[in-house]
């Protein structure tokens, strides 16, 4: 039986402290920034730095921001935005990845595509909002539909670089021990492109919420971007900031969901790298 010697037991607990006390720290060097915004925005509209009229203090904007919570009034806003984010990015997940696995997988599909790829990939989301509006009316179509074109591409062509990138070498250790395609295609190319994509899935989760906000603020009755649109038409400036900081709240949120859920899917290869 293995016995635990007090040394050791001290040692830990140290090891422990300083683990905690570094995480600590760590907060704080990430936070003091953010505060000392806040702090600027709570006393710059006070000692008259700039007109509270159009900049109101930052207590005045979380008032404003809990009054609508208690009454529903920023959930309403709230749920409609995010389904329809949620809505067009989960679709834009369906057809990207395999498609760009597809089209990164094989040079033929790759040579006939690029040219429309690249046609698409320089044409703002927001530029033809006119065009989907036109097409599909200002209902949810489409603004799931102008979520989905603009979500699209960056998954779409951060797979077909990942794909490209991967590491001839582990493709042909794997052609050596006979594998078929699909074992290929599962254990070695999508693990090794999971980091890649991820990327252009974190740049599309941004840019759903960007692009529905601007689209909600053109043709909406509903949602954070009609929220704020309102709010300024109405002189209700404190509410306009509100519905603002929850639209980053939103970003950080979907940002922080998205980053985690990659590091579970690359705990591969962060312990070869050690």
């Amino acid at each position: 039986m293995t016995t635990v010697k007090p040394a050791e037991i001290t040692l830990s607990t140290e090891k422990s402290k300083l683990f905690n006390l570094s995480r600590f720290t760590q907060v704080i060097k990430q936070s003091i920034v953010i505060i000392a915004l806040f702090l600027l925005w709570e006393i710059a509209p006070r000692a008259g730095l700039v007109d509270a009229a159009f900049f109101p203090p930052f207590t005045d904007v979380v008032r404003a921001w809990w009054d609508m919570a208690v009454s529903g009034e920023l959930f309403a806003h709230f749920k409609a935005s995010i389904i329809r984010s949620i809505s067009g990015f989960v679709l834009a997940l369906v057809i990207a990845i395999p498609l760009g696995l597809l089209i990164g997988w094989y040079p033929l599909a790759r040579d006939l595509l690029n040219p429309v790829l690249e046609l698409f990939r320089n044409t703002a989301a927001l530029a033809l909002l006119p065009v989907f509006i036109l097409l599909l009316g200002i209902g949810e179509t489409s603004k799931i539909s102008i979520v989905l074109f603009a979500c699209t591409w960056p998954i779409l062509l951060n797979t077909i670089a990942a794909v490209g990138s991967v590491d001839p070498l582990l493709i042909k250790s794997a052609r050596s021990m006979n594998i078929s395609s699909f074992k290929l295609f599962y254990k070695v190319i999508l693990p090794a492109s999971v980091p890649t994509i991820f990327t252009g899935i974190r740049m599309a989760g941004t840019g759903a919420i960007l692009v529905l906000i601007a689209a909600e603020m053109v043709g909406a009755k509903e949602g954070l971007g009609y929220l704020i649109t309102y709010a300024q038409y109405n002189f209700l400036i404190p509410q306009m900031y509100a519905g603002i900081l929850t639209i980053s709240l939103l970003g950080l949120l979907i940002n922080q969901g998205l980053t985690s859920t990659e590091r579970k899917l690359s705990k591969w290869k962060q312990q070869v790298n050690g």
